[in-house]
């Protein structure tokens, strides 16, 4: 029997140490080669290390929420042989490509029995697991175990070392045994337990950001409304006329567009602030993040050159990018250098809402639902489809003048839809 010892991998971009978010794994379960053994989290992306052995875990190098050396012992997994092991590359990150992290190899060998084989694949939805046992399984299908109020400890799973799966969910539901093990509560039953839960891996980035972002930027929000009638109509004749061989357009691509146009007359909303040097950094490029709500919580990948896409590009790079950042594969470069920042709530905007900086921007401009309202056009009560822009800036550097004029040239744009395009 020899031990393989796994060290916290180099990431890449120079990172010197990152936080163990989460291990998959304990001491005494049985492991296979790619199978996710922990999340690591750098300063914008969450990142899977799998295990390059078959074998039994025997030593974990961290608890969740430390923050690790590059080099140091992430993991020792027990394996078969003494001589069958080299240093090596461990396979690449699942969510955070291209880099593939370095994992140094140190074999101990000692006399023991037959190594231990991994678990054979389990068969039938329910198992009994100890009450703090973590069964195998990704944070979608947490998510989607704790949505549908399944324990999940009591789900057996079919992926390999028994991961819990999304159609072992199904399964457990298909018996009828999601409530099996919980008795049956009143509606009005008192209850007095609590949860305590830590704020670690990418909620702790949130937290610092935003604390860091309403801490040393002086906010203000400027909020207009918008008739979005006719660029609803716009889109809806597009998508008509070209949706089945370009792909169907959202709204954002048009937001996109209009501040690339608008940005043309007011360069000091594209702007990074750095506070300590003093310096403002007005850039040609336009960088948009579009914030995007994950499993693990908000990230803001960015569209680049945003200033030389087409509607349809555009709407291809926004959904290639919230869809990566959604299953946590978004990639380090895709989520770092905006310029400024999209957010929106889609269906859920609200009327108003107060969006905080991504600082070093200067401005964020924020979405808010359309509703259909009556308004008063020449003298005429009609029916319109309205919407606000609930946007942020950094009254350090951009005057309360100047940024309700540049909200206004959005408005301008939208409103009147031609004037994207005319150049």
């Amino acid at each position: 029997m020899g031990t393989h010892v796994i060290k916290m991998p180099d990431i890449g971009e120079g990172i010197a140490e990152v936080e163990l978010s989460q291990w998959h794994v304990k001491v005494g379960d049985l492991v296979v080669e790619d199978q996710v053994l922990a999340d690591v989290m750098t300063d914008k992306a969450m990142v899977d290390i799998p295990s390059p052995v078959h074998g039994k875990v025997i030593a974990l190098g961290g608890q969740p929420g430390e923050v690790m050396a590059v080099g140091s012992v992430l993991i020792s997994i027990e394996v078969e042989g003494a001589g069958n092991l080299k240093e090596s590359a461990a396979p690449a990150p699942v969510k955070e490509a291209p880099v593939a992290p370095k994992v140094e190899t140190v074999v101990e060998s000692k006399p023991a029995p037959a190594a231990p084989r991994p678990a054979a694949v389990c068969q039938g939805p329910m198992v009994a697991r100890e009450a703090d046992e973590r069964p195998l399984a990704s944070p979608a299908v947490r998510k989607h175990a704790l949505d549908l109020g399944i324990q999940l400890r009591l789900v057996r799973g079919s992926g390999p070392a028994g991961r819990v799966l999304h159609e072992d969910l199904e399964a457990y539901l298909a018996q009828g045994q999601s409530n099996a093990s919980a008795p049956a509560a009143a509606a009005y039953a008192q209850r007095n337990d609590e949860e305590q839960i830590q704020v670690i891996g990418m909620r702790r980035k949130i937290a610092q950001r935003m604390q860091d972002a309403t801490q040393r930027a002086a906010h203000f929000s400027y909020v207009e409304e918008i008739d979005v009638t006719a660029i609803e109509e716009l889109r809806a004749h597009l998508n008509e006329k070209h949706g089945a061989s370009r792909g169907k357009l959202t709204l954002l691509p048009f937001l996109v567009r209009a501040l690339v146009v608008a940005l043309r007359d007011f360069p000091q909303m594209n702007a990074r602030y750095d506070d300590e040097a003093q310096v403002i950094t007005r850039l040609g490029a336009v960088h948009v993040g579009v914030a995007t709500q994950s499993d693990v919580g908000l990230m803001v990948p960015v569209v680049r050159h945003a200033e030389a896409r087409s509607l349809w590009d555009s709407a291809t790079e926004i959904s290639r990018l919230a869809n990566a950042a959604r299953n946590g594969k978004a990639s380090r470069d895709e989520l770092s250098g905006s310029t400024i920042t999209l957010t929106s709530l889609g269906a859920l905007g609200g009327i108003v809402s107060t969006p905080v900086l991504n600082l070093p921007e200067v401005a964020i401009v924020g979405v808010n639902k359309i509703v259909e309202r009556p308004m008063v056009v020449k003298g005429q009560v009609v029916i319109r489809k309205m919407m606000n822009l609930s946007s942020s800036f950094d009254h350090r550097v951009v005057d309360g003048m100047d940024a309700a004029l540049f909200i206004q040239a959005i408005r301008g744009l939208i409103e009147q839809p031609a004037t994207l395009f005319v150049e």
